[in-house]
């Protein structure tokens, strides 16, 4: 597999334009290009929390450039492309990072949530393509990294459009990788983070009224940011990071009605008992506040690892024997028919 970042003298002094890069997984993933001696460009809705990681990553000796950006309006994303090519003169790797979603029955949730929902997740990734694909195009190389979520493989309840936006990006990305399939040193990759301890699931908003916390296990942002300085040099087109994420995909390939009914009764009993907290937009319409790389959940989820280890092991269990079963039942129809 062709590595994208050797084309420079030093290796790993690649262009990367990173967008989310103000907290959680891009604050992390900022800092870990920063050690490689990438040149950077950091994008995000707010200046100052931008103006902080920068600063960071030149304590560093990496070069970054600031340029606040809404990832939902397209013409913002092409005057961030042509800001990094003004300043280092190619892009060699771009990172479509910005994630956000809403939590709460679909009909209670607003739909101006649906559509900011799908307008970040999905029209911010297609934003960021439609940017930097022609320059890619030109210099007939460049990695694109869509970051996507187990989300893209299993429904997440109470979330509709967060769903619907991780599945309609892992279409996106496929679709756009067959578009390319000639161009065989401009590569797509999708990334399949299981649930990260980061501050995202505080940002984002939620209308249950309910204190809201992850599911463990949880994954530390600077292991998936670790994966992704990996994969701009050995691109690859699927990469799923933690441990429960080809468990979970495995559950709903096999008995995807079954296992999103246990998620939704799961769900709903954490809810129940959760903490009542006010309705909140979170970050939907203005930038974040609070940009740590960290969530503090991961204290918290190691209590609660075996009931979840359970959980997932008894959903791929009861999979396995559903498929079982109506493979028993296929094999004796035609038999009853005789």
């Amino acid at each position: 597999m062709p590595n994208t970042l050797s084309t420079s003298p030093n290796p790993y002094a690649a262009v990367v334009v990173l967008t989310g890069a103000s907290s959680g997984i891009g604050r992390a993933t900022a800092l870990a290009f920063a050690r490689e001696g990438a040149r950077l460009v950091l994008a995000a809705r707010g200046r100052e929390a931008l103006e902080k990681v920068a600063a960071e990553c030149e304590l560093l000796d990496a070069q970054a450039l600031v340029v606040p950006t809404d990832v939902t309006d397209a013409d913002a994303v092409r005057a961030l492309a042509d800001a990094a090519l003004k300043r280092f003169g190619h892009i060699d790797v771009w990172i479509n990072n910005v994630g956000t979603g809403a939590v709460g029955t679909f009909d209670t949730t607003p739909i101006e949530a649906h559509q900011r929902v799908i307008d970040c997740n999905l029209m911010g990734h297609i934003n960021g393509a439609h940017a930097v694909l022609p320059h890619f195009r030109q210099r007939g190389r460049g990695t694109l990294i869509n970051m996507i979520s187990v989300g893209g493989w299993a429904v997440a309840p109470y979330a509709a459009a967060y769903t619907a936006s991780k599945f309609g990006l892992r279409g996106f990305s496929e679709a756009l990788r067959a578009e390319l399939a000639s161009l065989p040193a401009v590569h797509v990759c999708e990334v399949y983070p299981t649930f990260v301890d980061t501050p995202g699931l505080a940002h984002g908003a939620n209308y249950t009224g309910r204190r809201l916390r992850p599911s463990p296990p949880m994954l530390d942002p600077r292991r998936v940011a670790a994966s992704l300085v990996s994969l701009s040099k050995k691109p690859r087109p699927l990469t799923a990071i933690g441990s429960v994420a080809l468990p979970g995909r495995l559950a709903h390939a096999i008995a995807p009605n079954l296992t999103n009914r246990i998620a939704v009764k799961l769900t709903s009993l954490a809810l129940r008992h959760a903490d009542h907290v006010p309705v909140t937009n979170g970050n939907l319409f203005e930038p974040s506040r609070g940009h740590l790389i960290d969530g503090g959940y991961r204290t918290l989820a190691v209590r609660a690892l075996p009931v979840a280890a359970v959980a997932l092991v008894g959903t791929v269990g009861l999979g396995l024997l559903w498929a079982a079963h109506a493979r028993r039942k296929s094999h004796r129809a035609p038999a009853a028919r005789r």
